[in-house]
This record gives C-alpha cells, sequence and structure tokens, in this order.
C-alpha cells in the first residue's frame, strides 16, 4: 500500500483507522526476502505493514519502524511474525512495548502468541519485562564487583603476576641478570621490575627506598661498569 510523502520527501504519517493492525517486518540483509513476512502479516489481518530491508534488530532505531511507530495511534495494535524481528535486544523490546502500552497501543506476536490484549499475553509481556529487569540488575551487579576487585588493587589489576615476581627474582639473585634483561623479558618497564624486586633488596643499592639523588645508575647491559672520568683501563 502506498504511503504519501511530503514536498521535502519525508514520509508523512497516514491517518489508521481506529481499531485496525498495523504489521512491521524486517530482515537484516538486502539478499534476504520480505514476502513470508508481508503474507504471514496480510493473512493476520494488518490493515498494512512496514518493512525495514537490510537493516539490524540491534538498534531500534529504523526508517520503516520509526515511519510504523508514527502511524499508530491509540487503539491500533503493531504486529511481528516474530519478536525478533522487531528487536534482537531484551532492554530495547520492553522500552518499546512499555512506550506502545503508555499509548494505548496493543502488540502481537504471531510466533511466540504474544497479544497484550488478552490476559495471557500481557503476562507473557511481564515475564519478559522481568527477564530484562533481572539482566539490567546483573548487569549492574557485574559492574560494580568489578570496579570493587580494580580499587582493591590500585584501580588496575598487576602487571607482574607472583610467578613473575619469583622467577624475577631468581633470575636477579641466581643469575645476575640486569634490571634491564629482566624488564625486556616481561615486557614491563625498568621501574616496574624494580618495584617487584624492591622489598627483598635485589634491586641494587639506593633502590630500597627512593633513589638517593648521587645513587650511581646499574648499568645496562652492554654498559661499560667504568668511570667515565678516568682513563682506559689497561690492566
Amino acid at each position: 500500500m502506498e504511503r504519501p510523502e511530503s514536498l521535502d520527501g519525508v514520509e508523512e504519517p497516514r491517518m489508521v483507522p481506529e481499531g485496525v493492525s498495523l504489521g512491521y517486518a524486517r530482515v537484516s540483509t538486502r539478499d534476504q526476502s520480505l514476502e513470508s513476512q508481508r503474507q504471514q502479516l496480510t493473512d493476520a489481518g494488518c490493515y498494512d505493514v512496514y518493512a525495514d530491508h537490510g537493516k539490524s534488530g540491534a538498534t531500534m532505531t529504523r526508517p520503516e519502524l520509526d515511519a510504523c511507530l508514527r502511524a499508530l495511534q491509540p487503539g491500533n495494535t503493531l504486529v511481528v511474525t516474530k519478536l525478533d524481528r522487531l528487536g534482537r535486544t531484551v532492554r530495547g523490546l520492553v522500552e518499546l512495548l512499555d512506550t506502545l502500552k503508555d499509548r494505548k497501543i496493543a502488540f502481537r506476536s504471531l510466533s511466540e502468541g504474544i497479544d497484550t490484549t488478552t490476559m495471557q499475553g500481557r503476562m507473557m509481556f511481564s515475564i519478559i519485562a522481568a527477564v530484562a529487569e533481572m539482566e539490567r540488575e546483573l548487569i549492574r551487579e557485574r559492574t560494580m564487583a568489578g570496579l570493587a576487585v580494580a580499587a582493591g588493587k590500585g584501580g588496575r589489576p598487576p602487571m607482574l603476576q607472583p610467578h613473575d615476581v619469583r622467577e624475577a627474582r631468581r633470575l636477579r639473585e641466581r643469575e645476575e641478570w640486569s634490571l634491564d634483561r629482566i624488564a625486556a623479558k616481561f615486557k614491563v618497564s625498568r621501574s616496574t621490575i624494580i618495584r617487584a624486586l624492591r622489598q627483598d633488596g635485589l634491586a641494587g643499592d639506593g633502590y630500597a627506598g627512593t633513589k638517593p639523588a648521587n645513587s650511581p645508575r646499574e648499568p645496562t647491559d652492554g654498559q661499560s661498569t667504568q668511570n667515565p672520568d678516568s682513563g682506559p683501563n689497561i690492566s
């Protein structure tokens, strides 16, 4: 059925008779057909069918869905073949169905047998709403738990795990590896290794606490320990 457009190309909502049903169909990709959904909605007695072709159900903002919602009036019914044709997120579906309820617009899903004009349909909607509420609470609890764990660890997880620290101690104490070599092995900064080994006194002179200003820096691999002001070592 043709729907009129305004002069600027924006579709104007039709005046829909009171008490009729409007169908909505959707497919996610352009190579899918809408004909089966259109036929089912027509057979279900829909006065008109709005269809989004190649639109994802992850978002609740779609051109034909928006047009359908504008056309619906109190006393009308929105009909879909399956609930996931309307949307794929529980939260989005519940919010939309709540909006329809507030506008006194009924809702039917043919496959799931949901019909908010009946007691059973309203009960089914209540179950869906309860599941959505539980989902929101679980997300909130997981978020709060994650924040608590992060706060307990100083805001971020440690860069070195306990077994890494033990291995770094072994390399430093027994193998006499330099701090830079250990840092390269674990792909962390030199300061991270210093912090990990400081409490055992393995970080080197000057790293037991705050490094003194005149404390010499430990030589890195390949660097000489010779004083640069002294002459060449000829011994």
